[in-house]
């Protein structure tokens, strides 16, 4: 009997996941559908149940639900719980358990493309959002030594720091605090939706003091090279952009529905033709 998998949002129109996520399905010989349900906010609480009434096997989880999902959800894993967003449920023995895989997979693709282990390297995170929070919370757990945060609003930045479970050596800095010390910092994560088109000539900050053996990451994948990248580039640093945060969060859970991670090169792949060939 074929599987059913979605990913619940609103809107949901635009997703690259059931693309993805089909192709995967298809290439590891998996009877399974994957297929995009929009639901309104308001009928989150009665969509819930009723997705778990017709044997859904596990659905991402977009925007607005990732936090109203929670309470509806049988278990919310840990890690999950800390973030205060699920976007992956899996369905075990009809009980709905949630997960984040934001975190994971933007560490899982900057490894990749950092080439080793960034945990002993000293980070400066861009942003106090959600994303930041995932991002932040899954280094801090993974036992990252060093992670500074610089965000417009140092009382947001500071909420982010206090509310963290996972032990992580903090300082909250603020915008020309961040530009003047940027040469300490081995790898900068930018976080933030500054420099997204179509407001693409924007930066969250300079980068005249980066080391040109640092690393920039950029979670924005549209344009393909924002700003921020290209500034990083002309001081000879290395960059990269959000397509393999995308990927892997969509890979784990992939690994969590069906116990096998998939090609992530080919779900890369897929993505890039729905982006129009772009990528950095």
């Amino acid at each position: 009997m074929k599987k059913l998998y979605g990913v619940i949002g609103n809107p949901i129109g635009h997703s690259m996941s059931p693309a993805m996520h089909n192709d995967a399905f298809k290439t590891a010989g998996i009877d399974a559908h994957y297929q995009p349900l929009q639901i309104k906010t308001e009928d989150l609480p009665a969509a819930v149940p009723g997705m778990k009434a017709i044997g859904i096997s596990g659905f991402n989880v977009t925007v607005p639900h990732k936090t109203a999902i929670m309470p509806l959800l049988d278990e919310v894993d840990p890690l999950a719980q800390a973030i205060g967003a699920v976007n992956t449920v899996v369905n075990v023995n009809n009980r709905f358990i949630g997960y984040n895989t934001d975190g994971a997979g933007f560490i899982r693709g900057l490894h990749e493309e950092y080439g080793k282990s960034v945990l002993d390297k000293r980070i400066l995170l861009i942003g106090a959002g959600g994303a930041a929070r995932a991002i932040y919370y899954t280094l801090s757990q993974q036992g990252a030594i060093l992670v500074d945060i610089v965000n417009r609003t140092a009382e947001k930045a500071e909420q982010l720091k206090t509310r963290c479970p996972y032990p992580v050596n903090t300082s909250i800095l603020s915008l020309q605090q961040a530009e003047t010390t940027l040469e300490k910092y081995d790898i900068i994560i930018q976080t933030t939706s500054i420099g997204m088109s179509p407001k693409v000539d924007e930066k969250p900050l300079s980068l005249q003091r980066l080391r040109p053996d640092a690393f920039v990451s950029d979670i924005i994948y549209n344009p393909a090279k924002t700003a921020l990248m290209k500034e990083a580039e002309s001081h000879g640093a290395r960059v990269q952009n959000g397509l393999k945060m995308f990927v892997y969060q969509g890979a784990l859970a992939f690994e969590k529905w069906t116990g096998t991670l998939p090609d992530t090169e080919r779900m890369e792949k897929i993505v890039i033709e729905k982006l129009g060939g772009k990528t950095c």
